[in-house]
């Protein structure tokens, strides 16, 4: 028998800009006064794989504010091996996200071919795309968070999609091949100390999300003091982030999974398991929460079937194994050495017959199991918990309960009836 679910809502830290498009050209015009730009220079704006909220106003605002200052703007994807390594796939990733060619009302460069800068004192080969290299500067776009793969004082942001973004195929085979020498964290800042050094990138613009997947903070980023100021911006992040009322839960269901909304499919940080490996039940940090059984309903349509990660969950759907594309998502875990990553899940019928075996296959609670119910891991403001959760809600005040009890809703097919999309 399923446990009854509640709504419960979360509060977190709230910050967020009105006019991220009026602040991106403001930012823009601190790092470029007038004067600054040589008139018709080739400037290129990155975008990557991720889904940023609002990353196609952003992208335009930057392009809009270089056509101002009379340069030749384009945009540059840069995301590693995503979209299957492929330029064609690459430029159908950010289309999902509303980048192409007619909205931006520039060229999207979005060849794979690059130029090796040699091998740092470390023994790392850096690699620049030739679309980057050739053009008089580039400027990072990206979203600054904690990073799903490594801990570190530089994550996920500019320095990241500096070198793996741009650094195409080839430099994510490289630098992920550093993971158990090096580190992945440390490779990257190399990597990326000398993209910078070659005078290509002329600034960045810094995004820093909330937990209700808002634009909390944007900044522009000079070229000196770069990897400090990045520095600064992620021990921001990680204060916004969102999180799991419970730190121990027997069975998380997500609605979806997907590249758009993590790297890894499932943010690990929210997860608490690891993509080189996990123990159930045993967080990856010390701080996460420890999760006993992952429950995966579908994949995102933006991840055009990229379904790396997926080797994180314990059950999934026949629904989500339709969708899944086992080349990208082999060709992205074996790039990140992180070949778990492609395995599939114990693929079932439905959400029902998923759920109650998920349930099956955890310890016994006189109160009835610790369920937890998301839509994903970004979208953690609501969520859904079992009856046997409400005495461990006592004493948290940011966390509030919106209705009784009552049993999931499951449609014919024995889907649950998502309460994320249906208003139920």
């Amino acid at each position: 028998m399923l446990p009854r679910m509640f709504l419960a809502r979360q509060t977190f830290p709230r910050p967020a800009v009105k006019d991220p498009a009026a602040v991106v050209k403001a930012e823009l015009a601190k790092l470029f006064p007038p004067g600054s730009l040589r008139p018709g220079a080739e400037i290129g704006v990155t975008v990557g794989s991720r889904g940023i909220t609002g990353i196609a106003s952003l992208a335009r605002a930057a392009v809009e504010f270089l056509k101002e200052r009379d340069a030749r703007p384009f945009i540059i994807p840069a995301m590693g091996s995503h979209g299957g390594a492929s330029a064609e796939g690459q430029r159908s990733l950010i289309a999902h996200y509303g980048v192409t060619e007619e909205t931006m009302g520039a060229p999207i460069r979005a060849e794979m071919r690059t130029r090796s800068l040699g091998r740092s004192p470390e023994g790392v080969e850096v690699f620049i795309a030739e679309a980057a290299w050739n053009a008089d500067g580039i400027i990072l776009l990206n979203r600054v968070k904690p990073h799903t793969d490594y801990k570190g004082p530089i994550e996920s942001g500019l320095t990241k999609i500096c070198a793996i973004g741009l650094g195409k195929y080839d430099g994510a085979q490289e630098y992920h091949s550093h993971i158990f020498d090096l580190g992945l964290g440390k490779t990257i800042e190399i990597a990326a100390r000398r993209i910078v050094a070659t005078g290509k990138i002329v600034g960045g613009i810094a995004v820093l999300e909330n937990a209700y997947h808002e634009t909390a903070r944007i900044e522009g980023v000079a070229v000196e003091g770069f990897f400090e100021h990045e520095m600064r911006l992620l021990e921001e992040a990680r204060g916004l982030m969102g999180s799991l009322p419970l730190k121990e839960i027997d069975v998380l269901i997500c609605d979806r999974m997907g590249k758009n909304i993590s790297g890894a499919g499932l943010d690990t940080n929210i997860i608490g398991r690891g993509v080189y490996g996990y123990i159930s039940g045993q967080p990856w940090m010390p701080w996460m929460p420890a999760i006993l059984r992952i429950v995966v309903r579908d994949l995102s349509d933006e991840s055009d079937g990229n379904a790396v990660g997926m080797g994180m969950v314990d059950f999934a759907t026949e629904r989500f194994l339709k969708k899944v594309n086992h080349a990208y998502s082999t060709l992205n875990a074996v790039t990140a050495c992180a070949p778990v990553g492609a395995r599939t899940p114990v693929i079932l019928k439905d959400d029902r017959e998923a759920l109650e075996t998920a349930i099956k296959t955890c310890r016994r609670r006189p109160e009835g199991p610790i369920v937890a119910y998301i839509r994903d891991t970004l979208e953690l403001e609501e969520l859904y918990l079992s009856e046997a959760c409400l005495p461990l809600l006592q004493g948290k005040e940011h966390v509030q309960v919106v209705t009784q009890p009552q049993p999931l809703r499951f449609d014919p097919e024995d889907a649950i009836v998502s309460p994320f999309t249906s208003g139920h």
